[in-house]
């Protein structure tokens, strides 16, 4: 991001090209044009990923911030989340992602249908495929993900949580998939996560029904981990991640490759060669060997990662 002298220097009011003297000693257009650009430079990015430090290193933090519209996600925030995947997959060092909202009231909204409203019918597809594409790549991240969802997660913002592998509500929660009432259907990987997760019949009657369900019955369901009070869900995602990043990260991805690719196929022997393979993986790490004699010395151990 550029400097407020960048600014200028750009629009070329350091030199004076776009306002004769007399203007420019005017002091009240110089102070609106100091104003706009300290403006400009104080919008959030619409999408924040960021390290915890110690004692949570190895924490990431995935933050969307589009207050104006509750997060909606447009082209913008696509390309955002694309990046940021693509520094979480390159990040020797990540055990946990978070992903969270600094929008009071609204984890995502969705689609941003007003971008939508101007696409022809192939930009929407390209908008939608896209969406799926970036969603399967986050899920598809060797390290435990956490969505933390206060307020309305509906749509697209359903679906981003369903992409992660654990989802944690404030009682504010509203989950939703809408999109039937505007004659579409869940495309960036709803009409398949959904039923996954909660089983066929729940998901038919959320997605036919479009109905909006609360963090109590999210819960109930199986769609949600955990209902805390509303704004305590943050931190509940928080320590759940902690404790996670105390056992073996070699385990940790061996763990959900296991049952990632496990749930992928439909008999239970070959689902059990998917656990023998993973497990084959960790016999000669040096965390195993370290998990081991922890054990024996009544200690906590120190894992490496190797």
């Amino acid at each position: 991001m550029r400097s407020p002298r960048g600014l200028l220097a750009i629009s070329g009011y350091l030199d004076g090209r776009h306002a004769p003297a007399a203007s420019l000693s005017n002091a009240g257009h110089h102070s609106f044009f100091f104003a706009r650009a300290f403006q400009i430079l104080a919008q959030p990015e619409p999408v924040r990923l960021q390290e915890l430090s110690a004692p949570d290193s190895g924490i990431l933090e995935l933050r969307l911030e589009r207050p104006e519209v509750k997060n909606a996600i447009n082209w913008d925030v696509l390309r955002r989340l694309r990046s940021a995947i693509e520094k979480v997959q390159t990040d020797s060092m990540a055990k946990v992602v978070l992903v969270a909202s600094s929008v009071p009231g609204a984890f995502c909204a969705g689609a941003d249908l007003k971008e939508r409203k101007l696409m022809s019918s192939s930009e929407v597809g390209e908008n939608a495929r896209s969406l799926r594409s970036i969603f399967s790549s986050f899920e598809a991240l060797p390290i435990p993900t956490i969505a933390v969802i206060e307020g309305a997660a509906l749509g697209g913002g359903l679906e981003l949580a369903l992409s992660c592998d654990l989802r944690i509500c404030g009682e504010n929660a509203e989950l939703g998939m809408p999109e039937t009432g505007l004659a579409i259907i869940p495309g960036a990987g709803g009409t398949q996560r959904l039923p996954r997760i909660v089983g066929s019949s729940r998901a038919k009657e959320l997605i036919f029904t479009g109905r909006r369900c609360d963090a109590a019955e999210a819960v109930m369901m199986g769609l949600a981990n955990y209902c805390v009070p509303a704004g305590e869900a943050y931190q509940k995602a928080l320590d759940i991640a902690r404790e996670i990043t105390q056992k073996g990260p070699l385990g940790i991805r061996m763990a959900k490759k296991a049952i990632n690719q496990g749930m992928e196929v439909a008999a239970m022997s070959s689902a059990l060669a998917v656990e023998g393979e993973c497990y084959e993986q960790l016999l000669h790490t040096q965390d195993r060997l370290e998990g081991l004699a922890a054990f024996a010395e009544k200690r906590k151990p120190v894992y490496t990662g190797k």
